[in-house]
């Protein structure tokens, strides 16, 4: 019987793909968290033209693994993620060489890649209750997540520059690209539930 099936939370996908066990569950999660973390890494380096500021997967990437891994898998793999840039690799946003160092982890993005961590986890959460199963709870969770990001991000930018300025360049450039990552992830969750066969209904 799997940990989550004790535990009485609802199955994630990721646990629905690979079932949580005493006996594989550490080696699991360290698999599961180097994997995501490489894709966080990648989505935060591909740009997609994009009005007013190009387009990246990395908030989509930080919210659909929440929700996929859910809420002390996703935490733990977006800290690893950070953990990661702060010893210096390249994993955070910028150029492929560009975007590593304990810097950032106190510089004006430092919100959010922390609201990143928060988002992961609430978002993993609320799909081991299920939020994860149709369209309008998919949504709903990312919509949760991304406001946690932005609120995180802008209580830090604003200790640095003017509200005003910070609204100006730190969220309302961002919020039709990621209504848009909202919906796709909108589909593809509840999607990949319906592929399974493990809506849990």
């Amino acid at each position: 019987m799997s940990v989550q099936a004790i535990e009485g939370r609802k199955p994630t996908l990721a646990s629905a793909l690979w079932p949580i066990t005493r006996e594989t569950g550490a080696a699991r999660a360290i698999v599961l968290m180097v994997l995501g973390s490489v894709v966080i890494w990648v989505s935060s380096k591909i740009q997609l033209p994009w009005y007013p500021v190009p387009l990246t997967m990395q908030t989509f990437a930080v919210l659909a693994l929440g929700v996929a891994y859910g809420a002390r898998l996703g935490l733990a793999t977006v800290l690893l993620y950070l953990a990661e840039g702060a010893a210096g690799l390249p994993v955070f946003a910028g150029d492929w060489s560009e975007g590593g160092g304990f810097h950032h982890l106190y510089g004006p993005t430092a919100g959010y890649l922390v609201g990143f961590a928060v988002a992961a986890g609430v978002c993993g959460w609320l799909a081991e209750r299920g939020w994860d199963r149709s369209a309008l709870w998919a949504a709903a969770a990312m919509v949760i997540g991304n406001l946690i990001i932005y609120a995180l991000g802008l209580l830090w930018l604003c200790t640095q520059i003017d509200i005003v300025t910070a609204i100006q360049v730190g969220l309302l450039p961002f919020l039709t690209g990621d209504a848009l990552k909202i919906a796709l992830g909108a589909c593809l969750l509840p999607g990949a539930w319906y592929l399974l066969g493990k809506r849990g209904r």
